[in-house]
């Protein structure tokens, strides 16, 4: 199981210039960090509608972030 939770409403989203490329937004469900993954390259281009999504998709994991931190107790380790 991993300890990511990725963003389903990213799974079409795909390079602009046809390259294939993918990218992955993700809250570590146990520190609340906030992964961006650009898969099979260092970069994508992204249409305008595509680019809203992914804005759309990075707060959606800020706010799920912003509530796994709110919950920890204040000294708990945030070991994996």
């Amino acid at each position: 199981m991993s300890a990511f939770d990725s963003d389903p409403a990213l799974d079409d989203i795909r390079d602009a210039a046809g390259h294939n490329t993918e990218l992955d937004v993700a809250v570590h469900l146990h520190d609340g960090t906030v992964r961006l993954s650009i898969l099979w390259t260092q970069e994508i281009l992204l249409n305008a509608d595509d680019a809203d999504q992914v804005a759309q998709a990075l707060q959606r994991a800020a706010e799920q972030a912003r509530r796994i931190t709110a919950t920890r107790e204040p000294n708990r380790p945030t070991s994996t």
